[in-house]
């Protein structure tokens, strides 16, 4: 008898608390920095516009709801692939000290693969039905915004399930793309377009989930290889890789550099951005000076949270007018 049944609690409801934790788990609703990006949405639209609507402010709620939903589906069914391949068993598993199989509800045998694929597509469906009532409800219908949240919710789906995209070599860009497009999006709903400063913040809010997910690709290279997953990490050499990440880690700068260099981004962006440049370079040393993988991914979460804040201050200031 567990504590809690001991206090009076009912089997029952411990079961259903349980079995609700792991589905949270599956849905990896704990990783909220996918999400983040409708606050640059949001300030964008917001400051520059000076009359922002109840109408536009649901828009977005609905959006970000139906957002919650596709992603929670697409890691649902990233789990379910990866414990059928083994790879998962290979990452979480007893030999994996620095993982742990509790995010992995298959693994740890709070789920099975049917619960996991009942959950997948009711989340699925239910993140269909909210993006075309945020697009029904929108201010705003342009083409490419309807034709890229439309490709993203398919993509999103085959990511590593029916046509499996990651195990064909493009897990990397499409984490880019991922990002971008859960920026432009619900701006281009709510504006009707959207801008080059728009764009920057978009790739760079890209560079977000690509640089923790490499660092996870770096620590899980053997599964990886052992299920003929694609990432760079398991194509590469250690030192090939570490050049890759170092790669991205100068590109990512230079995104914003070359922004407030063309006029794309204010003059001062780039400075702006600095903390979170010293933060990137500080996760590379851990994780390739160091050897501390595992800490240095999850310096890469401070990262993008911290860039997600500065964005959107710089949204703020360029929308109120107090940067010249």
């Amino acid at each position: 008898m567990t504590d809690s049944i001991a206090a009076g609690r009912p089997a029952a409801t411990v079961q259903g608390h349980s079995r609700l934790r792991a589905y949270a788990r599956l849905g990896k609703l704990d990783v909220y920095d996918y999400y983040l990006g409708i606050f640059l949405a949001l300030t964008a639209a917001l400051f520059p516009a000076g009359a922002f609507t109840a109408r536009q402010a649901l828009v977005l709620a609905v959006f970000l709801a139906g957002e919650v939903a596709i992603l929670m589906a697409m890691v649902a069914l990233d789990d379910v692939t990866g414990f059928r391949d083994g790879s998962d068993l290979a990452n979480y598993g007893p030999d994996n000290p620095l993982r742990s199989k509790a995010r992995k509800p298959l693994v740890a045998g709070a789920l099975t693969v049917p619960q996991a694929l009942r959950f997948a597509w009711a989340c699925a469906a239910a993140g269909a039905v909210l993006w075309a009532g945020a697009a029904a409800l929108a201010p705003h219908h342009p083409l490419w915004a309807l034709v890229t949240a439309g490709a993203l919710f398919a993509v999103s789906l085959q990511y590593s399930y029916g046509l499996k995209i990651s195990y064909h070599g493009f897990q990397e860009v499409f984490l880019v793309a991922l990002g971008a497009v859960l920026v432009i999006v619900p701006y281009g709903l709510v504006t009707g377009g959207f801008s080059g400063f728009l764009m920057v913040q978009a790739v760079l809010f890209g560079f977000g989930p690509l640089m923790f997910g490499v660092y996870s690709n770096t620590n899980d290279v053997a599964g990886d290889r052992a299920v003929g997953r694609p990432t760079v990490a398991a194509l590469v050499s250690e030192r090939g890789n570490a050049v890759f990440i170092a790669a991205l880690s100068v590109a990512e700068f230079l995104i914003g550099a070359v922004a407030s260099a063309s006029g794309v981004a204010p003059w001062w962006f780039v400075l702006l951005m600095l903390p979170a440049t010293a933060l990137r370079a500080r996760q590379y040393l851990t994780g390739f000076v160091r050897g501390d993988i595992m800490t240095a991914r999850r310096t890469g979460f401070a990262v993008h949270r911290l860039s997600v804040v500065l964005m959107t201050v710089a949204n703020v200031v360029v929308g109120t007018g107090a940067a010249a």
